[in-house]
């Protein structure tokens, strides 16, 4: 899944990553799109599916919910409001004690 974020942004080129934090039942991202949403959505969805499936040893099944929640954001301190949301999700769940513990998360700080 890390792999597919950084795709998405390095080689496909759909949007700019600001944040992200991949939990055990959905991934957040902080994006500035680039292509249209919906195109981005479809493509990051069905790649990361296939290879969920696959590792899975499923065929045919969804992976991924259908809807997406998407938000404008308005100014700077609502950005910076957002990354440290995204950021802390895994430390509100009780997955780490820190967001910088977090290796699923762009606050992942390897010692």
């Amino acid at each position: 899944m890390t792999d597919a974020i950084g795709f998405g942004e390095r080689e496909l080129k759909h949007y700019q990553l600001h944040a992200w934090s991949i939990m055990p039942n959905h991934v957040h991202l902080l994006i500035t799109p680039i292509v249209e949403f919906r195109h981005l959505a479809q493509s990051f969805k069905g790649f990361t599916a296939r290879h969920a499936n696959m590792i899975l040893g499923r065929t045919g099944q969804p992976f991924w919910q259908r809807e997406s929640y998407d938000r404008w954001v308005r100014n700077e301190e609502e950005f910076q409001r957002i990354v440290r949301y995204v950021e802390r999700n895994s430390v509100r769940a009780g997955l780490a004690g820190s967001p910088e513990e977090y290796r699923w998360s762009s606050a992942y700080r390897e010692r």
